[in-house]
């Protein structure tokens, strides 16, 4: 996998993460599988998506 890929695969997670993080209510609507979690675990969720992605950004780069 190339760097940038990987580059890229990072920024997706820490976007999906601020997503989760900013409305997770929004994201309920949209995502019907997540309904039944709370807005508390999905800030959770996003939380540790952009650690991880931000983690991962900087191993790669």
């Amino acid at each position: 996998m190339s760097n940038e890929l990987a580059g890229a695969l990072c920024l997706v997670l820490v976007i999906e993460g601020l997503v989760l993080f900013a409305v997770p209510r929004g994201w309920q609507a949209t995502m019907r599988q997540a309904a039944n979690m709370s807005p508390r675990s999905l800030r959770i969720f996003g939380a540790v998506a952009i650690v991880i992605g931000l983690a991962a950004l900087q191993l790669v780069h």
